[in-house]
């Protein structure tokens, strides 16, 4: 597997740094791919999880340099700037305004999240402090308040000698006119601001709230996020090191900006499971990653579904991210009685302390019910818990854990339950959780599911993946061999990507076609040379243009494929009744947005042949477990041994060095030529 057309000559490093487990896949110089897991925070062993595993796949002690000359790359995602942004523990940073507008932000568009809430509780805002300047620039790009920057510069040093260091810089129609955004830039430079963020070059987009609000993030988000990546920089020198963005493409470390990084671990996973799906035959794809913290879902056929605004955590952003729903479900969600009902969610363990199973004293999780109904059995589990890190999960103690909540039950309700009931109820709430939460990116948008493949991966995905198909009336489950650690696979598959965004607001017309012609070229330029100075050259780059069309008077563009206007119009026309279900012939069309990808392409998907590691196909023991509302007896088989064309029927566990898969009564197991389970 060569990239860029140049044979590969030492180690690469495909690493996702999760909330609770850090996933790594080294890929050797001989070409041979070696999996690693460990837990995100073990403070007492290890300082950063994602160094350690490079040491441990290098054998390389604590005490000793990462010898930086054997490594070709390392492509990782991070939740950095994800939890600083959910804890609010971003940088101290400043905004700037035009005169009039302080408080817009706060304000936003007074949209109410949940409509009968007769107490709205407001995020957080991320700025510390605000100052005006003055200065107005109109919608016809004509200077109506000549910019006062004599009047800023005392309130700029006043803001730096109170120790902020970061500063956005956010003006009415910026976007349009940014002259006066690079001014106040230049001189917060002077003052010494160390992180200057401007809303022209972050989001240079229509929307003065959404590109607020992206371009404080920027601000936010950026210094603690580059204080990480210089740290690992520093413990690995020169080596090439990539992070994945928010919209599924790898960008250079000394590029990486705040507003990339807001689903950086996730993308990962969406990458890696539709390069794999593709792979095994499937265009029609759920994702399904669960891991420790929560879960994502995502939605493909044929292409990655983009938003250019969301909101995250209360902010609203203004950047291509990938279409992904999350939910706080995870094998780390505790399972709480609360007296009256069991709720799981959406409190999480963590990796500290973690499940009750993980000999840290941690609270019952989703991971301790799988445990008691013996889908989890310790001595097929990785035993990298306890203080020395190689203990197995502790059984008795989640046995213990139920049992005493069994009582409570009881005692609150009067109503007996054992405590395998117990875990199998909780169990079926966390499944139903998820399930909605793929009913929200797939039936409620007019997909019909039952048409598509789960593709299901993540440290927990495969225990649970019969029991999602089932609620959700899918019919098909791909288990990829890399299943556990397929979010860190997917940094390795992941092309170089570049995105650029410019509005436009213009009726779309055959005499419109010569400016987007020349906009889309300009993007095209930028976007281009981005990918280039991080090594891809001509031969394996492509560069795709976008159009987002909108009824006239509408607010929702679809992105088409730029070319003729009949053309766009009748694919946004197609798009838009998949979507909406009717469409308005005889409306206007707006040209809402232009935007340009350049793609570097790096690696291809190796599809090697599956060959069982033993002669004989049988299974490792037999296991007393809890399926279906019943107890059942469960053959336990080791994936590497089932022979391609072999079948496993449920109930059945399948166990690997980075997952267990869990087979539920009438469901049927294939393995395939190519190494891939098939769930039917």
């Amino acid at each position: 597997m060569d990239e860029a057309g140049v044979k590969l000559a030492g180690w690469q490093f495909w690493i996702d740094r999760g909330g609770t487990f850090t996933d790594i896949v080294g890929r050797a110089p001989d070409g041979e791919l070696h999996t690693h897991k460990l837990l995100s925070e073990n403070p007492e062993a290890y300082e950063d999880a994602a160094l350690q595993g490079i040491r441990d796949l290098l054998g390389v002690g604590g005490n000793e340099a990462i010898p930086e000359a054997g490594i070709d790359a390392v492509k990782m995602g991070t939740t950095v700037a994800t939890n600083a942004l959910l804890e609010r523990k971003g940088d101290r940073t400043l905004l700037v305004v035009t005169e009039g507008f302080r408080d817009q932000l706060r304000i936003a568009y007074q949209a109410r999240p949940r409509l009968f809430d007769r107490e709205i509780t407001l995020p957080e805002m991320l700025y510390e402090r605000v100052e005006e300047v003055t200065e107005r620039v109109d919608a016809k790009n004509e200077i109506l308040v000549p910019l006062d920057l004599d009047g800023l510069r005392p309130r700029l040093e006043a803001a730096f000698d109170d120790g902020i260091r970061s500063i956005a810089i956010v003006l009415m129609h910026g976007y349009r006119v940014p002259d006066h955004e690079v001014r106040i830039a230049q001189l917060a430079r002077e003052i010494g601001f160390t992180q200057v963020s401007t809303s022209h070059e972050t989001s240079p987009m229509i929307k003065f709230v959404g590109r607020g609000d992206t371009t404080v993030a920027d601000a936010y988000l950026s210094p603690i996020l580059r204080r990480y990546i210089d740290r690992i920089a520093a413990t690995l020198g020169g080596v090439n090191l990539q992070f994945m963005q928010s919209n599924g493409g790898l960008k250079g470390a000394s590029l990486f900006q705040g507003k990339d990084a807001i689903l950086s671990g996730p993308a990962g996973g969406i990458v890696g499971a539709v390069r794999t799906a593709e792979q095994a035959g499937f265009d029609k794809v759920i994702t399904f990653d669960m891991g420790g913290t929560s879960t994502d879902v995502a939605h493909y056929e044929n292409s990655y579904e983009r938003v250019f605004e969301t909101v995250v955590a209360g902010v609203r952003m203004q950047a291509p991210m990938l279409l992904i729903h999350t939910v706080a479900a995870g094998g780390g969600s505790l399972c709480q009685f609360d007296g009256a009902r069991f709720r799981v969610g959406p409190e999480s363990a963590g990796a500290n302390p973690g499940p009750a199973c993980y000999r840290r004293g941690g609270p019952l999780a989703v991971t301790d019910c799988n445990v008691m109904l013996g889908k989890l059995q310790p001595e097929f589990f990785q035993p990298v818990f306890g203080q020395n890190q190689d203990e197995p999960l502790d059984a008795d103690a989640v046995r213990a854990r139920f049992t005493e909540m069994a009582a409570e039950v009881e005692s609150s309700t009067g109503i007996s339950r054992s405590p395998e009931e117990l875990a199998d109820g909780f169990l079926r709430i966390a499944v139903e959780n998820m399930a909605n939460a793929i009913k929200k990116i797939s039936v409620q948008r007019g997909y019909d599911v039952t048409d598509y493949a789960l593709q299901c991966f993540g440290g927990a995905g495969g225990q649970h993946a019969c029991l999602i198909a089932d609620v959700l009336g899918m019919n098909t489950v791909l288990v990829h061999p890399f299943a556990g650690v397929l979010s860190a696979y997917g940094m390795g598959l992941a092309d170089v990507r570049a995105l650029r965004e410019r509005t436009i607001e213009a009726p779309l017309s055959d005499g419109l076609v010569p400016r987007l012609v020349a906009e889309l070229d300009e993007l095209a330029a930028v976007a281009e040379a981005e990918v280039e100075a991080q090594g891809i050259g001509d031969d394996r780059m492509e560069t795709r243009r976008y159009v987002h069309l909108r009824y006239d008077g509408s607010d929702t563009a679809l992105e088409v494929p730029y070319g003729p206007v009949d053309e766009m119009v009748e694919a946004y026309q197609t798009a838009y009744r998949s979507r909406f279900g009717f469409i308005m012939p005889g409306k206007g069309v707006i040209a809402a947005t232009i935007s340009v990808e350049a793609i570097g392409l790096t690696f291809d998907v190796e599809a090697g042949t599956h060959v069982a590691a033993s002669d004989s196909f049988m299974p490792l023991a037999t296991v007393d477990a809890y399926m279906g509302g019943a107890p059942v007896t469960a053959p336990v088989y080791r994936r590497e041994s089932i022979p391609a064309g072999g079948t496993v029927d449920g109930p059945a566990l399948i166990t690997e060095a980075t997952a267990t898969t869990i087979i539920e009564p009438g469901w049927q197991a294939e393995m395939t030529k190519i190494g891939n389970l098939v769930l039917r």
